[in-house]
């Protein structure tokens, strides 16, 4: 019989482990001598640490899942129950112990883990619901709608939570996408047909334009360009390659009507330039009869200038009114020169003039006369009375006395 610390060979070949129960057969051996058996069946024994360090490695240093481990340490469990081995059988079931322990504790940690990346994920996607539900409502059509792909793309990167809340989730976030592609949609749609009617309204501005742009009628035809272009702009804009297109012929239109306009203008300018130095010579012309002492000739002389004057075609606005004042002056002095002469040839004026002055001095003479008595008589009131008329009186023959100096004494 052979024997060691952990198990013995009987006599009949029977190998056994010692265990705390007491002893358990291993099995039996006949091949060769009993120390051999021996060896042998610690030989698995070895095999079997060696099995259940390699899977304490995997357990801690790999992402080995609890059903594989647990599957695993069954699987050595057996091996170790059935006592197929010599050695210490109840450390390696201590060892499995432990492994189960360690591998329900990672599940728990995996499980605890798996929660929060849950609920991390579910605040995540109510996020972006709820920014996706807030885009939903925007005109920034652009930025929204590259948002929103933006959204879709995070939503994708995130873990998906039970089917129910994952579902009600993405049906509220496409509802959202949907909602706004359909009034994105609206928008361009409307937005085409008002710029398809900007684009019909503008071909008929253009072709106004058009036609009048050989007009020669410069106030009206220009004055009808700002209208057109008022109107150009109430009529909002046409699809861009008909809006450039038109705008060209628009544009093209109004420069050949202002080119030719401006051709003119430019020589009726410098006709009126040509004759604002005639007019201001005949104006020195004219003043140069001032002051009139011959009013026959200076009359003719200035007919003869008036006439010329008239003759003269069109100066610039600007310089019209100081030109024209000049001639206006003449014009006047000599009106009143001949008023002048007039009323001192009249000699019906003269008597009128002589006859008043006449009367004027008889009745001052005669206030006179009367402010004396009444103060020979002591009546100062009625003399005061008297001398305030006085006043009034010789005022009106001072100036009848003026007046009729004029006709010549």
């Amino acid at each position: 019989m052979s024997s060691d610390p952990w198990g013995r060979v009987d006599e009949t070949g029977t190998v056994y482990v010692r265990t705390a129960e007491g002893e358990q057969v291993v099995g039996s051996w006949q091949a060769g001598s009993p120390e051999e058996a021996l060896a042998y069946f610690e030989r698995k024994y070895e095999g079997l640490v060696v099995e259940i360090g390699l899977l304490e490695r995997r357990v801690k240093t790999t992402d080995l899942s609890s059903k594989d481990a647990t599957t695993a340490i069954e699987h050595l469990r057996g091996q170790v129950d059935e006592h197929h081995a010599v050695g210490d059988l109840e450390a390696l079931r201590k060892r499995l112990d432990a492994l189960v322990a360690t591998v329900d504790s990672r599940r728990e940690e995996r499980k605890a883990q798996r929660a929060k990346q849950t609920d991390e994920a579910r605040h995540a996607k109510e996020a972006l619901v709820t920014e996706a539900e807030e885009l939903a409502q925007s005109d920034q059509w652009r930025s929204a709608g590259e948002r929103l792909r933006a959204l879709v793309d995070t939503w994708k990167g995130l873990p998906r939570l039970d089917r129910k809340s994952d579902d009600e989730l993405w049906h509220r976030f496409s509802h959202a996408r949907s909602a706004f592609s359909k009034r994105r949609k609206a928008h361009f749609a409307a937005l085409d047909a008002q710029r398809e009617e900007a684009r019909k309204a503008k071909e008929k501005l253009v072709a106004e334009a058009e036609s009048l742009s050989g007009s020669t009628d410069w106030g009206g035809t220009a004055a009808r360009y700002r209208e057109l272009m008022t109107e150009w702009k109430a009529a909002g804009r046409a699809q861009r390659e008909a809006e450039d297109d038109l705008w060209n012929r628009f544009r093209g239109a109004q420069d050949v009507f202002f080119a030719a306009r401006g051709e003119v203008f430019a020589e009726r300018d410098a006709e009126q330039t040509e004759n604002l130095k005639i007019k201001e010579e005949l104006a020195a012309e004219a003043e140069r009869l001032m002051p009139v002492t011959d009013l026959k000739a200076a009359r003719a002389a200035f007919r003869a200038l008036n006439e010329r004057w008239e003759a003269v075609g069109h100066v610039p606005r600007d310089a019209r009114p100081k030109v024209e004042g000049r001639m206006h002056a003449v014009e006047r002095a000599l009106q009143e020169s001949e008023e002048n002469e007039w009323r001192r040839t009249n000699p019906e004026a003269r008597a009128r003039a002589a006859g008043l002055t006449g009367q004027l001095q008889g009745a001052v003479d005669k206030l006179r006369t009367q402010i004396d008595a009444a103060r020979t008589a002591g009546n100062n009131a009625k003399a005061d009375k008297l001398a305030k008329e006085l006043e009034g009186r010789q005022a009106l023959l001072d100036q009848a006395l003026k007046g009729l100096q004029e006709f010549g004494g």
